[in-house]
């Protein structure tokens, strides 16, 4: 008798996405992120979700693994608990190891699907903080990440059709970075990417490779799981494919009340 899947309550916070490039001598350390998974960050103050990926040749979205790229997702409860973790000895680990290293905090604008079963919602003013109306709606970029699990036996099928989304996706005018990420080689993967406006996000999405990939997942049903989430980015800090990229301090005009739990740890070498 087949179980039914059981969904979990709807994800919502403030999102962090780190990306690395590891230095050749760190490779070891950044295998090991990858092998502990999300154990290390189970005392992170807030933290409601991790997710330690690897990427794709170049930190691309290919079936050739890399050796140096690697990102960290994270979702967290409030706003000023991302901001405490950014300055946590975890992400100096990555800061201190990488060739290159992209870290971002941004809220949730809209979001369909799951992930792990679990639906994620719009950032909401409590998670941003009392006065955070003005600073969320400066003008920065905003952010696109999508994930899918994907039916083994259809992974061939899909693997057809990333190549020419991913070269699409690189040279995309108005898109600012883009990284393709996987939980595991093959049948779930994640792309992240950082948009100018709207219309240039649109136009790739519309038109070309991916309008035909995105045609053919739909037709034969390649997903098993897919989300999609829009995201305006709040704080950006590093550098990534020779690009520096900076916004002004994030301002917390009202502190939210103390939150108790243990400080953001390093991760182990397990």
């Amino acid at each position: 008798m087949e179980v039914s899947s059981t969904f979990h309550d709807p994800l919502s916070g403030v999102v962090v996405v780190l990306l690395a490039d590891f230095l050749r001598q760190h490779q070891g350390w950044g295998w090991l992120r990858l092998v502990a998974g999300a154990s290390p960050y189970k005392e992170v103050p807030g933290l409601t979700m991790a997710k330690v990926m690897g990427s794709g040749h170049g930190g691309g979205f290919s079936l050739r693994p890399s050796a140096t790229h690697q990102g960290l997702i994270c979702t967290f409860t409030h706003l000023d608990l991302a901001l405490q973790f950014l300055d946590s000895p975890a992400v100096e680990a990555y800061r201190s190891r990488a060739r290159e290293c992209w870290i971002g905090i941004m809220s949730v604008q809209s979001a369909r699907g799951h992930w792990d079963k679990q639906a994620w919602q719009a950032t909401s003013p409590v998670a941003l903080g009392a006065g955070m109306g003005d600073e969320a709606a400066r003008k920065t970029p905003f952010a696109v990440l999508t994930r899918a699990s994907i039916v083994p036996s259809k992974a061939m099928a899909f693997w057809r059709y990333a190549p020419a989304t991913q070269a699409d996706l690189s040279k995309a005018p108005g898109c600012l970075l883009a990284m393709g990420l996987g939980e595991a080689p093959l049948v779930r993967q994640c792309t992240f990417s950082l948009w100018q406006d709207t219309s240039a996000m649109l136009q790739y999405a519309q038109q070309g490779a991916h309008q035909v990939a995105s045609a053919a997942a739909y037709k034969h049903q390649f997903f098993s799981e897919s989300l999609f989430v829009r995201m305006q980015v709040l704080h950006m800090a590093g550098q990534w494919l020779g690009r520096r990229y900076e916004t002004p301090a994030l301002r917390l005009p009202q502190a939210l009340p103390p939150v108790l739990g243990k400080p953001a740890l390093e991760p182990s070498n397990v």
